[in-house]
């Protein structure tokens, strides 16, 4: 029977070959991996071997009603898949944590821009300084393609085919989906690499679409600093972050005809039920619904 280092490295491939997980997600899990090696080691006991009480006691002592439910979720997600990791290469000849129960979670509706919001955000822009072509092509992505921040910043020039219309987008679990530019992102994106020529380029952020001032792959943290100060300036009242415009993409698509399936498609979903979640019709709309057709609002 392998030792816990052998079974971490062997899981570790196991999350990156088989899994296509992404190096963040690979992190994410062996961390959480971690607090249930120690629980074990503290308590004399194999993470190869625990049983369901072990695990209920673990999961326990991690929450104890302290932790968010995000993190909760997180956490016993990362179990499970070290579990089946197990029983897949039959260390285990059972599951302990198949009846770990999740916790529930509040369905709360993302919030979303109206259009005006959005064409205040986007002309918060100041195209007179460094950063606005970029900043504003940064904009015309996110909404216009509905893009993940994480996405945006790994987005490489090898993969824009701009003549074609199309980008070719690296999502989660490593999975690639074409997504259209629209027009408007594509001209500013123009606007942008314009500017991008005259800067001192790092090698290894050579291909990558959009760079700091030094030359260097912007980050998530960027995006956000970015949107929230714009959000700032057109005095936006809302709570925004990237997410806030890709949500915004997917609503006003189905507000205005879109098949949901196509959404799906384009945000990268796996499944349906996930792009249902992301996306809800505005209160106004179902409030008119109801005024239009409803037998008892009619004269």
């Amino acid at each position: 029977m392998k030792d816990a280092e052998q079974l971490r490295k062997a899981y570790h491939s196991y999350l990156r070959l088989e899994r296509g997980m992404s190096t963040n997600s690979v992190e994410a899990y062996e961390q959480d991996l971690d607090k249930l090696f120690a629980y074990c080691k503290a308590n004399s006991i194999e993470p190869q071997t625990a049983t369901f009480d072990n695990l209920q006691d673990f999961v326990w002592q991690q929450f104890g009603g302290k932790t968010n439910i995000r993190t909760q979720s997180r956490i016993l997600s990362g179990i499970r898949s070290f579990y089946r990791f197990l029983l897949y290469h039959n260390v285990r000849e059972d599951d302990p944590s198949e009846l770990l129960e999740s916790p529930r979670k509040e369905q709360h509706l993302p919030e979303v821009l109206s259009l005006e919001e959005v064409n205040r955000l986007v002309g918060a822009v100041d195209l007179s300084s460094k950063e606005g072509h970029r900043n504003r092509a940064i904009l015309e992505m996110l909404y216009g393609s509905g893009l993940r921040v994480s996405e945006l910043v790994g987005l490489r020039l090898s993969d824009m085919y701009r003549e074609e219309g199309y980008m070719l987008i690296r999502g989660k679990g490593s999975k690639q989906r074409l997504v259209p530019i629209s027009p408007e992102a594509d001209k500013w994106f123009g606007f942008w690499l314009e500017d991008r020529s005259h800067l001192d380029i790092k090698p290894e952020a050579s291909d990558i679409a959009f760079l700091n001032h030094y030359g260097r792959q912007l980050t998530r943290a960027m995006i956000f600093t970015i949107i929230k100060r714009l959000a700032d300036e057109a005095g936006i009242k809302k709570v925004i972050s990237p997410h806030t415009l890709r949500h915004s993409f997917a609503t006003h698509l189905l507000q205005n005809g879109a098949d949901l399936r196509i959404i799906q498609q384009l945000l990268g979903h796996e499944q349906l039920t996930t792009t249902e979640i992301y996306t809800h019709l505005d209160i106004q709309d179902l409030r008119d619904a109801i005024m239009m057709y409803h037998p008892a609002n009619k004269e």
